[in-house]
């Protein structure tokens, strides 16, 4: 009885560390889209900024709350657009000031009839701030929220100015910590290839091998922690390497084909990693294992016990056109994984095109598949396809917060046309085409629209589909 109830105790632990992984990941996959952390910081940074000001403010009567409206408005646009053009701050902290500065000149200027507040000094005010913030090239919406709201601060004008260019500066301040800390090293911290990916497994053994090790190398090599894995199988079958059967008379000829095979296998993978080493400055190990040379499974284990977070395999097709049960088991997994197609057996890859639909976790991982492995002096192209010009505005936005997030030459194409016939159009410009397996969409969504990497058989350059592993 008391060890059933154990039992299930720890099965009921295990469910919830579980559901908490699962919640954790995808919170992480939520706040990695540039959307979502914005959003996040406006509902985090901005009410702590507030509440800080206020708090400093209190310490002093002088500081009339009037200053809290234009400064929460104006710290919302920092944060929610930290890279349009209201939010430098300079121009955040200048633009308030010199509003609270035209509109204390207005009151200085216009003599005030009974208790109410003389249309005459605000429409001063108004044409002071907007001339103002025009010369000197600081204008903003809340520079005239500052300009009015000094004319309903009664005999405490001066402190009002001064309140707004203080706390307006502790805002900018604080702001560009957070830019230069948080949003433009979002990749740094946020974006899971950055920080991953650095153990790669490859499967050898067939005619691709050495392109698709190569590839994986100059990968892993772009990180200090990178390592490569080289993985063979060796059937178990009493076959000879030469398709001969062994006679079933001569147990001893038996028990020497497998080892025979095994060693060819690993003096082969050692070679070609002595060569990688070389080559691309990486480590390099060697794994053999006995088994189905086209079991997926056998590969992801092989994968986990040796810590690897990435999979470089040959890409290969079924009979039916579609992606082979080897490479589909490989993507139903939890580890990223390329399947990489080889056009012409380079070994380098200095121009890539990155095909995207979004930016999302898939699409921040082959721009960062990109950046690794081509030549630091040549612009990494990302491209979008779009169904009318309606969309183009949109999709520039999009491919802007996926690239801004990264340090590199980009540039970025919108094009209204097929992504098939774009990438058949454009492919024997580059290198490699990064394309994604599309195994974020839903069933329905890949029969209306089957995947990219159905319609390019005929491209001329590398082909590389990346898979974002499904975290459990």
């Amino acid at each position: 009885m008391l060890e059933r109830l154990r039992a299930r105790a720890r099965a009921f632990a295990n469910r919830l560390r579980r559901l908490e992984r699962r919640e954790l990941d995808a919170f992480l996959r939520w706040i990695e889209r540039t959307g979502s952390l914005l959003h996040f910081s406006v509902v985090v940074f901005v009410p702590l900024l507030i509440a800080a000001v206020t708090w400093l403010s209190n310490a002093t009567a002088a500081v009339s709350f009037l200053l809290f409206p234009p400064l929460a408005s104006g710290t919302y646009t920092l944060f929610a657009d930290p890279e349009g053009r209201y939010s430098t701050p300079g121009k955040f902290v200048g633009g308030m000031t010199v509003g609270a500065l035209c509109g204390w000149l207005a009151v200085a200027s216009v003599a005030t009839a009974g208790d109410g507040v003389s249309a005459t000094g605000a429409a001063l005010g108004v044409f002071l701030t907007g001339t103002a913030t025009w010369a000197l090239d600081l204008e903003e919406p809340t520079a005239f929220s500052t300009a009015l709201l000094v004319l309903v601060t009664g005999n405490a004008q001066l402190a009002y100015v001064l309140g707004i260019a203080v706390s307006s500066s502790f805002v900018a301040a604080a702001f560009v910590v957070w830019r230069d800390r948080v949003y433009e090293a979002r990749a740094q911290y946020l974006y899971q290839t950055t920080q991953g990916d650095d153990h790669v497994l490859v499967p050898v053994g067939g005619p691709d091998a050495e392109p698709v090790a190569r590839f994986a190398a100059a990968l892993a090599g772009a990180h200090e922690a990178g390592k490569v894995v080289l993985f063979d199988v060796v059937s178990e079958a009493s076959e000879r390497r030469d398709g001969d059967p062994v006679e079933s008379g001569d147990p001893g000829q038996a028990d020497a084909a497998p080892l025979e095979r095994a060693d060819d296998a690993v003096r082969t993978a050692e070679s070609l990693a002595a060569d990688l080493e070389a080559a691309y400055d990486v480590p390099c190990e060697v794994v053999v294992a006995a088994g189905d040379r086209g079991s997926s499974g056998l590969v992801l284990r092989t994968a986990r016990e040796n810590n690897c977070d990435l999979i470089v395999a040959p890409y290969a097709e079924s009979d039916r056109g579609g992606l082979s049960a080897f490479i589909t088991g490989l993507f139903d997994s939890e580890i990223d994984v390329i399947a990489f197609r080889s056009s012409d057996g380079r070994s380098r890859w200095r121009r890539s095109l990155v095909a995207v639909r979004g930016a999302g976790d898939t699409a921040r991982a082959m721009v960062d598949f990109a950046l690794r492995i081509a030549d630091s002096r040549r612009p990494v192209s990302v491209s979008t396809c779009i169904d009318h010009e309606s969309h183009r505005r949109s999709a520039e936005t999009t491919l802007a917060d996926l690239v801004d997030a990264f340090s590199g030459p980009f540039e970025t194409h919108v094009v209204t046309e097929p992504v098939e016939d774009y990438l058949s159009r454009v492919a024997s410009r580059y290198d490699v085409v990064f394309i994604g397996s599309s195994t974020d969409r839903s069933t329905a969504s890949r029969f209306v629209s089957p995947p990219t990497f159905r319609k390019l058989g005929d491209l001329e350059s590398d082909v590389a589909i990346v898979h974002r592993g499904r975290r459990r």
